[in-house]
């Protein structure tokens, strides 16, 4: 302990004491270069963990909900359009994104701890995890969806007729978003058993 405190004066001593050899100037560029690298680093780690691979390394994600969207229109369909994981759980607001990053660190514990390791204790936390999804969905008016999927560009005219009156209805109510209507679009639905409308 006595040894860390004098390491500790050492090194506070050295960054309190004027610069003896380098100029003002070389310094302050050399901070320049170095916030350029370290901002550069962390953008390209947070763009790392946006990229599919990232998202289905852990056995979790690639055998549950990866294996089930590969199997739906967001994975493969006629005009070749993929959404990858990150763009419908991951916003693209850089400050949203970033407050969407710290709100997943804590879904990491999952991994860490085991709670959804096999797929019996995933889908016994798949409603759990589901509601805490859609409830973000909802509360940011299904904005990555939206990313996507704008009432301005639909063609209603091209749609089935129930789509076409739901999409109108939505449109003019502002209390319903995407997730109200498509849950379970991307992924299977858990047991909806006393939800209110299933």
């Amino acid at each position: 302990m006595k040894r860390l405190k004098t390491i500790i004066k050492f090194y506070w001593s050295v960054i309190r004491r004027p610069s003896v050899h380098y100029s003002l100037g070389f310094l302050t560029m050399g901070g320049f270069i170095m916030g350029i690298i370290f901002w550069g680093g962390f953008n390209t780690a947070l763009e790392f963990t946006n990229t599919e691979e990232f998202c289905t390394s852990c056995h979790e994600m690639r055998e549950n909900v990866y294996a089930e969207l590969q199997h739906t229109i967001h994975f493969t369909n006629r005009s070749g359009v993929r959404a990858k994981c990150s763009d419908c759980h991951v916003p693209h607001d850089w400050t949203d994104k970033i407050a969407r990053k710290m709100q997943a660190s804590k879904e990491v514990w999952g991994k860490v701890f085991g709670t959804i390791n096999t797929r019996e204790k995933f889908e016994a936390k798949r409603r759990e995890l589901a509601e805490r999804e859609w409830a973000r969905l909802k509360a940011n008016d299904s904005l990555e969806c939206r990313n996507c999927h704008n009432f301005e560009f639909m063609d209603f005219t091209r749609q089935s007729k129930r789509a076409s009156e739901q999409h109108s209805t939505a449109l003019a109510n502002d209390e319903k978003t995407c997730i109200d209507c498509h849950k379970g679009i991307a992924h299977q639905l858990p047991d909806m058993t006393g939800v209110e409308g299933w």
